[in-house]
């Protein structure tokens, strides 16, 4: 199971942070994220990762809708984004929303530090855990979060989609 807490922060101010607890710096992905319309909480994406010639069709299943923190996921690497995003298309399943992000991964031991700048949003950082004890992993991610000064406040539940559809009626509002 992949437990995380997305946390609303300062991009910069947050890798600093990161880096102070001794986090080891693992890569920099450049990502577009397609995702598809289906009903939560079902999620359906093809990921590109442009700047390590690398793509994903990955599915989730949101294990606690509201906070979005448990998630059941399968995902598997394909050969070619554009056309694995088309055969999606043919089968009937329609695009959604794109999310564009440059992410930095950092690990420390068993936690997953992923900060993100969303394009049209700013940044957000995910601290994750995979395990199979949800309670456990939560505590990890807490311990951890309040080291990095983060606090309820800072979560946030919504998904990425949510978050640019809202943009994008204030735009058009």
């Amino acid at each position: 199971m992949e437990v995380e807490v997305k946390f609303k922060v300062d991009f910069e101010e947050a890798k600093q942070k990161i880096e102070s607890l001794g986090a080891l710096f693992v890569r920099e992905e450049l990502q577009e994220d397609v995702y598809f319309s289906l009903p939560l909480p079902k999620l359906l994406r093809v990921r590109k990762l442009e700047n390590l010639g690398k793509a994903f069709l990955t599915y989730k299943e949101i294990k606690d809708p509201g906070r979005n923190e448990e998630f059941d996921e399968l995902e598997v690497e394909v050969s070619d984004f554009d056309t694995t995003v088309e055969i999606l298309k043919r089968l009937g399943f329609e695009e959604d929303i794109v999310v564009r992000k440059r992410r930095l991964v950092y690990l420390l031991g068993d936690v997953t530090f992923e900060l993100n700048d969303v394009e049209g949003l700013g940044g957000f950082l995910d601290i994750e855990v995979i395990s199979d004890d949800v309670g456990e992993a939560k505590k990890k991610i807490w311990e951890v979060a309040k080291l990095l000064g983060l606090s309820e406040e800072d979560v946030e539940p919504r998904l990425y989609q949510e978050l640019i559809r809202e943009a994008m009626r204030k735009q058009e509002g």
